[in-house]
């Protein structure tokens, strides 16, 4: 590569650095603050402050068919962004403490269960339903600051968007990381010496990540 090309190419990489870092800054300052915070949360003396309630919904005459019919109604009442993320159906079975006996009298039985989660960044919702109640037992957790950035850093309860978003932030990290090591190689003479960096950085990564397969 001649002079001029090579001196073109590393102003045009330098542009295409710049602009692929500013379009990754912000979230790489969010994603940087909980990435740390995740990976020293036992020695760190920050905590994601929670609160936690419990509340009683009263449901309506009549109840709800089936468990998707009570999550859209719990959504409702709570006034939920997100429908919820899970819903889980335990079917009705003897309770654990009956014993089988000869005689001809019922066996008592445990009524279907349904539990629904509702997760968001800053909150995150567990709804129990018992078959027969006319209530549903709510326990809500309000995260803080930190254990709302620790699950925005984890995706939970983002939508769609967000995880797309992320992708770019991810993309931008793998263009960051090409671009940077192209303008090393077309900057430095030193080259043999970047390599040698390079290769040594790469070694000590994949050997501590196979040490712990």
């Amino acid at each position: 590569m001649s002079s001029s090309a090579r001196q073109n190419a590393a102003i045009w990489l330098r542009k295409a650095h710049g602009w692929i870092g500013l379009w990754g800054a912000t979230l790489g300052l969010l994603f940087g603050f909980s990435g740390i915070w995740l990976n020293h949360r036992a020695v760190l003396p920050l905590q994601p402050a929670a609160e936690r309630h419990n509340l009683t919904l009263t449901l309506a005459d009549p109840p709800p068919a089936d468990a998707q019919a009570l999550a859209a109604w719990v959504q409702h009442s709570l006034a939920l962004i997100a429908p919820a993320s899970n819903v889980r159906v335990e079917k009705d079975r003897p309770v654990p403490w009956a014993e089988a006996t000869a005689s001809s009298a019922p066996m008592a039985m445990q009524p279907e269960h349904w539990t629904l989660s509702f997760n968001e960044p800053d909150t995150q919702i567990q709804a129990d339903y018992w078959i027969g109640n006319r209530t549903v037992s709510v326990r809500r957790t309000d995260n803080g600051l930190v254990g709302t950035l620790t699950n925005l850093h984890k995706g939970i309860g983002m939508p769609v968007a967000w995880i797309l978003l992320v992708d770019t932030l991810a993309g931008s990290l793998i263009l960051l990381s090409l671009s940077g090591l192209a303008l090393w190689m077309l900057t430095r003479r030193k080259r043999r010496l970047g390599l040698a960096v390079l290769g040594t950085a790469f070694a000590v990564t994949a050997g501590l990540a196979i040490a712990h397969l």
